[in-house]
């Protein structure tokens, strides 16, 4: 088989929702992703251009196809089968590939919603992995709003009362997110987002979620969408704090600023911030994926470059050697993958003089 050994481009796939938006912005433009970076495929299954609301794009979804390299024109999924640790990395040993990665645009309430963890999804879901997430406020409106883990003293009788009666999200904390404010969602912590949000999620390969209230909404199909009460019931956790807003720890690097944002053992999130050219490299055991916000350049190698703009997302095989980043305007992207947290979080900032106990606040174990 071919080598798999530079960067490698990928195109979204578009999902409609009855709480999704027509405006894209600030990272998709509606008009031109099916006929732009979208492979011919992918638009066709993609609502794009038409009249439906877009609420989710998956940038790293099984369907989405390879634009260059050895693997170009294959899925995601097509390609992590076919070439296994060569692309996803030699600590990764499932076939599917080990991240699910979207953009979320809001502009409804998303249903009240948990997530089992592994030990549940065999037991009771054989074929998907737990659901374990988190989220990064891109965009926030000035009234926008989440709901995130239950206040103190709601009890498991107490929830399932508020389900049944409609009332549940008064027994949730009611948090205004601001962009760029991060938030971490394991399993068993019953969630919900509400309109006038942009935000980044990544989690586990897994669209496994256990849906508690709807407010009485029909799907885009007419009908009521199904609730999922027992289960949802079994797995929420009712102690669990609400971690968002976690500290932000920032460094200064030589193409400008890293940012490390969150570390679990199911994936790792930093924000990089090239101002000037940065040289990088792939690391030897894991997959990397660059998803870029905002700004535009070049993805170099020896082999030549590619154009690199708002909205693209970059799977870095572990065998990439060398590549840059070159900046034409100032490059703002999320960098995520599957971390060991000792050696990718704690150990490197520890180097640089951060306190562990401020790292601490943004590691999950």
């Amino acid at each position: 088989m071919a080598k798999l050994d530079c960067p490698l481009l990928i195109s979204p796939v578009f999902k409609p929702k009855i709480w999704g938006r027509k405006n894209l912005a600030p990272l998709f433009d509606r008009t031109e992703a099916a006929t732009g970076r979208s492979s011919s495929a992918v638009a066709a299954q993609s609502p794009i251009g038409k009249s439906n609301l877009i609420g989710e794009v998956w940038i790293t979804n099984d369907q989405s196809r390879f634009l260059n390299g050895a693997v170009a024109g294959l899925t995601l999924d097509e390609a992590s089968r076919k070439y296994r640790s060569d692309l996803n990395g030699s600590r990764w040993t499932n076939e599917r590939f080990p991240l699910l990665a979207k953009y979320i645009y809001t502009s409804d309430w998303l249903s009240v919603q948990v997530h089992p963890d592994d030990a549940y999804a065999r037991a009771h879901d054989p074929g998907s992995p737990g659901k374990c997430e988190m989220w990064y406020f891109v965009h926030a409106e000035k009234d926008a709003v989440i709901l995130l883990g239950l206040k103190a003293g709601v009890t498991h009788d107490k929830l399932r009362a508020a389900l049944e009666n409609g009332t549940a999200r008064d027994i949730l904390h009611r948090f205004h997110p601001h962009a760029s404010e991060a938030a971490y969602i394991p399993p068993g912590m019953i969630h919900a987002l509400g309109p006038g949000l942009v935000l980044f999620e990544v989690e586990q390969n897994s669209d496994l979620t256990y849906r508690l209230d709807d407010f009485g909404r029909v799907g885009l199909d007419g009908k009521p969408r199904p609730l999922h009460l027992k289960k949802g019931l079994e797995v929420t956790k009712v102690e669990l704090p609400a971690f968002r807003d976690l500290p932000r720890i920032e460094l200064r690097e030589a193409f400008g600023l890293r940012r490390y944002v969150l570390a679990s053992r199911h994936f790792a999130l930093e924000e990089l911030t090239v101002k000037e050219i940065a040289t990088m490299s792939g690391s030897p055991d894991r997959v990397e994926v660059l998803s870029v916000l905002e700004g535009e350049g070049r993805v170099e190698t020896e082999a030549g470059w590619l154009g690199c703009e708002t909205g693209d997302t970059w799977l870095i095989p572990p065998a990439t050697k060398r590549y840059r980043v070159v900046p034409r305007k100032k490059i703002r992207m999320l960098r995520f993958y599957v971390p060991v947290i000792e050696k990718d979080f704690r150990k490197p900032l520890l180097k640089r003089g951060v306190a562990r106990k401020k790292i601490e606040t943004i590691c999950f174990e």
